[in-house]
């Protein structure tokens, strides 16, 4: 399925650490060898957050070889204590992103917000700034950075074959994401097994995973709009106002 509002960027830094909770116990962590849909998400938004808008990550491509590197990390202890942890990235990472947005319907009082062309184009300019917040991969110490790219272009390096990586944590459904009626009201934890075939792994939607866990209830903000103007008034202020000039 083609979208009018796909968008396409290329993401990369020295480190990665995309988390496996089984790795947690003890304090120390352990990357998965490949970016979560829930990582690509989080990246997406630092380029450009918006409430409007849900952002859905259709492909990954995975340009540089799958690569770890080991660490000894002093982890803060607030109760005291100096421990050693190691903690296990991935070094010198590199991604091609394709995407499309939705609209979020569960935010009925953004609707005036709703302008596709006007987001998109956003988008596409943070893409070429880098973003406008800080980019980072898994952890806020993998510090990375963005750049538009075309997505086909890209060269991976598992050109090549298959690879299977076996049940996966997918990603994260909040309350003011939901879109099936089963996931409202809720947070649910969503996995997949992902398979990469020559370099590209596709990414089912949150809601169509198979492997779900609802963990509590939850609800959705409400967001004050009281001082937001209609779209369509304020074309119409601005087209006045260079009139006047």
């Amino acid at each position: 399925m083609k979208y009018e509002n796909k968008f396409e960027y290329k993401v990369y830094g020295d480190y990665a650490l995309f988390s496996d909770p089984v790795t947690r116990v003890g304090g120390e962590k352990s990357t998965l060898p490949i970016p979560t849909y829930a990582a690509l998400i989080g990246v997406t938004k630092s380029i450009y957050f918006k409430p409007t808008l849900l952002y859905v990550i259709d492909e990954v491509k995975i340009l540089n070889p799958i690569r770890t590197v080991s660490k000894g990390i002093r982890p803060i202890k607030y109760n005291g204590g100096n421990d050693l942890s190691m903690y296990t990235y991935l070094h010198d990472v590199a991604y091609a992103v394709r995407g499309h947005f939705v609209w979020n319907e569960n935010h009925p009082e953004l609707e005036q917000d709703r302008n596709e062309d006007k987001h998109f184009q956003i988008l596409k300019r943070m893409i070429v700034r880098g973003g406008r917040r800080d980019i980072f991969l898994g952890t806020r110490e993998c510090q990375a950075y963005v750049e538009p790219c075309r997505f086909d272009q890209e060269q991976s390096f598992y050109a090549d074959g298959e690879i299977s990586f076996g049940m996966m944590y997918h990603s994260i459904i909040y309350a003011d994401e939901a879109i099936c009626d089963e996931d409202k009201g809720k947070l649910t934890v969503c996995f997949h097994m992902p398979v990469m075939k020559n370099g590209v792994i596709s990414f089912a939607p949150p809601e169509k995973c198979t492997v779900k866990r609802h963990i509590k209830s939850a609800s959705v903000k409400v967001f004050d709009t009281g001082h937001f103007t209609p779209t369509d008034e304020l074309f119409e202020e601005v087209k006045q106002i260079e009139l006047d000039e």
